[in-house]
C-alpha cells in the first residue's frame, strides 16, 4: 500500500526515535502558524455595519499537532470572532484531511476579537440564497484561509520532535477581568458592564464579580527544550472595536510580545470560558488603555511562564462526548419569524445576517448533529474545549470537578449557541440577541465534564 506524506513523514520521524526510552520517544509534537487576515471591505463580528478599513495588525491561526496516541490530535486557536455550525465543519475537515485524522480529533478555538470575521456556512447559504452573497463573510477568502492553514499543519509534520515533558503554570492577572453582571442601585440585575465600559463611574467601581483571576500556561518540552506555550485567560478580549480597524487586539499584542521574549517557543493564546467576562471595569476604550491591558497580560503570561513545572507524560488520551444543546425557540427566534427576517428587503442587513445566523444554528440542531466536546487528558492535566461563549462559571465548575489535576478551559469551540449562561444567569434575567439556547443547558454540560472529567 503506497503511503501518503503525511504517513511517511510520522514512520520516518518514529524510526528515528526507535531506539531511544519509551518515556522520550513515546510522543511528539510540531507547530504550525498561518495568517487569516481578513481582506479590506470585509464584515467583522458578523454584524458590525462598519466593514474593515484598515489593518491596524494581521490575525493568525497558531497551533500544534501532537502524535503518539492514536491518530494524531490537533489544536490550533485562530483569531477569529466566532466558527459557527458548518463552517466550523470545514475547518476540522480540512485539518483532519491533511493530518490524517479524524474530525472529532481537531480542535479548533477562535479567541473572538470582533474587529476579526464570524463564519457560518449555513447561514451564508440562507443568505446567497437571497441575494446576499458574501455579507457575512467573504467565501472564497474563508476557503483559502482554510486550506493555508490545514496545509500548514500538514507540513509541519515533517518537523516534529519528540515530546518528553509537559509543563503548568499559572499566575494571577490584575486589572483586566470583570463579570458583566453588576447589581443596580435600586437592586435590579443588570448584565450591562461591557468591553469598554470603563468610562462609566458606576460600572467602573461595581465589585468585580466572579471571575477566573489566573492566566493558566500549559507548555510541551522536548527534555529541556521549550517547544510550545499556550496560554489560556477567560476575558473578552476586546479593548474596542467597530471602528473598522482590523486588529487581534490586546490578546494577540500580548501574545506577540511573549513571542518576542522567547522566539523560538511557539507562543498560542485562547480564551477561556468568558461568555459574561470583559475587561470594563478597567478600560475605557482608549489607547492608553489598551496598552495597559497589553502589558497587563504579557505580565501574567510570564509570570505563569516563570512558574512553570515540568512532569514527564506517561499519559495521553483523548476523549470526546457529545454535547446537544437544545435551540432556544421563543419569540424572535421562532424559526418562521428567522425565516421571514432574512427573506425580507425592507429589513436591515445586519439584522438579516444575524437571523441566518440563528436559523442556521436551528438547521444544525434539528439534524441531530451534536457538539463534539473534548478532552486531551496528560495524566494530572487536562485541556477542554468548549463550545460558545460559555460563561466563567463552567470553567470553576471543571477545576471543581478535578481540583488535585492542571485543568485548562478553552471557550469558543463550535460557536453556534452563542452565549451558554449559568442557570442562575437566567434567573437574574440574562437575554441577548446572540443567545441561542435555553435555561437548563448548564445540566447538559455538567453531564459532559463529568464524564470527560471522571476517568
Amino acid at each position: 500500500m503506497q503511503m501518503t506524506p503525511t504517513r511517511r513523514a510520522v514512520f520516518a520521524i518514529s524510526m528515528l526515535f526507535m531506539h531511544l526510552p519509551v518515556t522520550q520517544a513515546g510522543f511528539l509534537i510540531s507547530t504550525f502558524e498561518a495568517d487569516v487576515t481578513i481582506p479590506i471591505g470585509h464584515r467583522c463580528m458578523g454584524v458590525l455595519p462598519l466593514k474593515s478599513r484598515s489593518i491596524s495588525d494581521p490575525l493568525e491561526a497558531k497551533g500544534f499537532v501532537l502524535l503518539g496516541s492514536g491518530k494524531p490530535i490537533v489544536v490550533v486557536a485562530v483569531d477569529w470572532c466566532e466558527i459557527r455550525n458548518g463552517a466550523y465543519d470545514q475547518w476540522r475537515e480540512a485539518l483532519a484531511a491533511a493530518t490524517e485524522t479524524s474530525r472529532e480529533r481537531v480542535l479548533v478555538t477562535s479567541l473572538h476579537q470582533h474587529d476579526a470575521p464570524v463564519t457560518d456556512a449555513g447561514a451564508a447559504k440562507l443568505l446567497r440564497d437571497v441575494g446576499l452573497t458574501n455579507e457575512l463573510y467573504d467565501e472564497d477568502f474563508h476557503q483559502s484561509a482554510v486550506a493555508a492553514v490545514a496545509n500548514a499543519a500538514r507540513k509541519s509534520i515533517a518537523r516534529a520532535v519528540p515530546m518528553t515533558h509537559v509543563g503548568t503554570g499559572q499566575a494571577k492577572v490584575m486589572m483586566i477581568a470583570s463579570n458583566r453582571r453588576v447589581v443596580l442601585e435600586d437592586g435590579r440585575v443588570t448584565f450591562g458592564r461591557g468591553s469598554s465600559s470603563g468610562g462609566n463611574k458606576f460600572h467602573s467601581n461595581a465589585p468585580l464579580g466572579e471571575i477566573d483571576p489566573f492566566v493558566k500556561t500549559i507548555s510541551f518540552w522536548n527534555e529541556e527544550t521549550a517547544i510550545v506555550a499556550m496560554s489560556v485567560y477567560a476575558t473578552h478580549p476586546m479593548s474596542r472595536y467597530g471602528e473598522g480597524k482590523v486588529s487581534a487586539d490586546f490578546v494577540g499584542l500580548a501574545r506577540r510580545l511573549r513571542q518576542q521574549d522567547l522566539p523560538n517557543v511557539m507562543q498560542i493564546y485562547a480564551s477561556g470560558c468568558s461568555g459574561d467576562i470583559t475587561a470594563g471595569k478597567f478600560n475605557d476604550g482608549s489607547d492608553e488603555a489598551r496598552e495597559q491591558l497589553v502589558t497587563r497580560l504579557h505580565d501574567g503570561m510570564k509570570a505563569a511562564w516563570d512558574a512553570t513545572q515540568k512532569t514527564a507524560i506517561r499519559k495521553l488520551e483523548f476523549r470526546s462526548s457529545p454535547l446537544k444543546l437544545e435551540f432556544y425557540q421563543h419569540g424572535d427566534l421562532e424559526p418562521e419569524k428567522l425565516k421571514s427576517v432574512v427573506e425580507d428587503p425592507k429589513v436591515r442587513t445586519e439584522d438579516r445576517i444575524l437571523a441566518a445566523m440563528g436559523l442556521s444554528s436551528y438547521q444544525r440542531v434539528t439534524s441531530g448533529q451534536p457538539i463534539d466536546f473534548p478532552c486531551i487528558d496528560f495524566g494530572d492535566t487536562q485541556l477542554l474545549l468548549f463550545p460558545g461563549e460559555a460563561f466563567v462559571g463552567y470553567q470553576l465548575m471543571a477545576q471543581q470537578m478535578k481540583p488535585d489535576s492542571f485543568v485548562v478551559s478553552m471557550g469558543y469551540g463550535e460557536c453556534w449557541p452563542g452565549y451558554i449562561p449559568m442557570n442562575a444567569s437566567f434567573g437574574d434575567g440574562f437575554h441577548d440577541k446572540w443567545l441561542w439556547v435555553p435555561f437548563g443547558s448548564e445540566n447538559r454540560v455538567q453531564a459532559v465534564l463529568q464524564k470527560l472529567l471522571s476517568p
